[in-house]
């Protein structure tokens, strides 16, 4: 059985996991957890976050209706970052795009290369 608490959290108890959509590879989102919502993650399957500004777990879609359904969580190699594979409905992102990454840096500037969603 896996145990969070191998896990290397910093120094406030967290992780940072990175959400990636599981059918297309698509990089989501970066977002904290501690070895409580990892817990909660393997259990439930509905990938749990802590949010650092509320002090307080963080559903994904719990509100909006954008949830991710875990596939698969990934350790990686040296235990201080997750991989959490997903099934993303709608977008990951609260500015209404399918990712957080919507933004790149081209010839020094920076642009938008990811539309909100209609």
């Amino acid at each position: 059985m896996f145990d969070p608490s191998r896990l290397k959290y910093d120094q406030n108890g967290l992780i940072p996991a990175i959400a990636q959509d599981a059918g297309t590879g698509d990089v989501l989102m970066m977002a904290w957890m501690n070895a409580e919502s990892v817990a909660q993650t393997l259990k439930t399957g509905r990938v749990t976050y802590w949010s650092r500004s509320r002090q307080s777990f963080w559903i994904k879609g719990e509100s909006s209706g954008h949830v991710q359904e875990l596939v698969e969580l990934r350790v990686d190699c040296d235990a201080d970052c997750l991989l959490v594979l997903v099934n993303q409905t709608g977008p990951a992102c609260h500015t209404n795009r399918r990712s957080c990454f919507y933004t790149a840096v081209r010839d020094g500037e920076e642009v938008e290369i990811l539309r909100p969603m209609a």
